[in-house]
């Protein structure tokens, strides 16, 4: 054991990018504990009573019942030793019981976050895609026709508001034209597939169950078109402009004179060149995703993060939105050491700094 810290200093000295990995994750460890702290002393500061909230108006005027609950969960100590207490539950894997479900926040939890995941990988996936191929349009068409419109079509994905697009598209899809589910994650007739992943397509898929997975991918469609019109637009904007950048770049030159044009140029030089900007806002998109789709679950019914953050928040769910807040938290830190890695495999003067 004494000659582990040393192995692990001379390997991190031959490895550079283990090195700037470790470095990354003790960053991370250090902010998650952060983390638990904001999201405790947030939790404690809301302002109302959470114990009325939680026993109700007969069981809060009754002081015994009140005293009893108090005690119970250990709410007359200090704060500092409530934090211990909530921490060490967390390394147990105890994240409280949720006062509006009974249940643990950790089993609602479980349920709420594969369903935003779905629709936010999706919605990620999507955007990323035509979001590059836009881009990368419109900066090879730069000053052009197909140029101006790629820019206007994303001006208005910025511009329109993401909750007032779930409503339109919530109203003219599924109301009027009933083309496409508008609430839900399935259809009431069908029962979910196997819980594997928590993803119902990707479960259904696994189950053999064809009629699910496409009842599931229906529901999906417009959850995921409201969200990837902002994000479209967003990446659309920085991939012409990083990609603009990189066609004047000495060495795209080169390439040319060489011949080299078409994908082989684009894709083997341009977006490589280009893709440090474009992974950034990918990460800092994707984690919006994740925690901002709070309006839009409300819309469509989608019983996912946002709408049992917003269930637990108006009911003065403490647990629940720590749990939340936590959860959150975990999301943007693992996004952003998931961005730290892949700067440092593509380029190997971040993992030298």
């Amino acid at each position: 054991m004494g000659n582990t810290p040393r192995a692990t200093r001379r390997y991190s000295a031959r490895s550079p990018l283990v090195g700037y990995l470790l470095r990354r994750l003790g960053t991370s460890v250090l902010l998650l504990f952060g983390v638990t702290i904001v999201t405790f002393a947030l939790a404690n500061l809301v302002p109302g009573d959470p114990i009325a909230a939680a026993l109700g108006e007969g069981a809060a005027s009754n002081p015994a019942t009140v005293e009893a609950y108090i005690q119970e969960r250990g709410l007359d100590q200090p704060l500092p030793v409530q934090y211990v207490n909530y921490i060490g539950g967390l390394f147990q894997g105890d994240m409280g019981v949720s006062l509006r479900t009974a249940q643990p926040v950790a089993s609602d939890l479980s349920k709420a976050v594969p369903a935003t995941v779905e629709i936010a990988l999706l919605a990620i996936v999507v955007s990323l895609g035509v979001g590059v191929a836009l881009g990368s349009l419109a900066a090879y068409r730069r000053g052009k026709l197909s140029d101006q419109l790629v820019r206007v079509f994303s001006l208005i994905g910025l511009s329109i508001p993401t909750f007032w697009m779930a409503l339109v598209s919530f109203n003219f899809f599924f109301l009027q034209l009933r083309i496409a589910p508008g609430s839900g994650r399935l259809s009431p007739a069908l029962a979910p597939p196997p819980t594997v992943t928590g993803f119902y397509t990707a479960d259904a898929l696994l189950a053999g169950q064809w009629v699910t997975f496409t009842d599931a991918l229906a529901h999906l469609m417009l959850p995921v078109f409201v969200l990837s019109l902002f994000t479209i637009g967003l990446l659309t904007r920085f991939v012409r402009t990083s990609v603009l950048e990189v066609l004047d770049a000495d060495y795209v030159r080169a390439g040319r004179a060489k011949g080299l044009s078409g994908p082989r140029l684009l894709f083997g030089y341009v977006l490589r060149g280009a893709s440090l900007p474009i992974l950034t806002i990918v990460g800092l998109a994707f984690g919006t995703l994740l925690s901002g789709t709070v309006l839009v679950e409300a819309v469509f019914a989608w019983p996912g993060l946002g709408s049992y953050a917003y269930n637990s928040a108006t009911s003065l769910d403490l647990p629940g939105v720590m749990g939340v807040g936590l959860v959150v938290g975990v999301v943007y830190l693992t996004i952003n050491f998931a961005v730290d890695l892949l700067y440092g495999v593509l380029d190997p003067r971040v993992r030298l700094a």
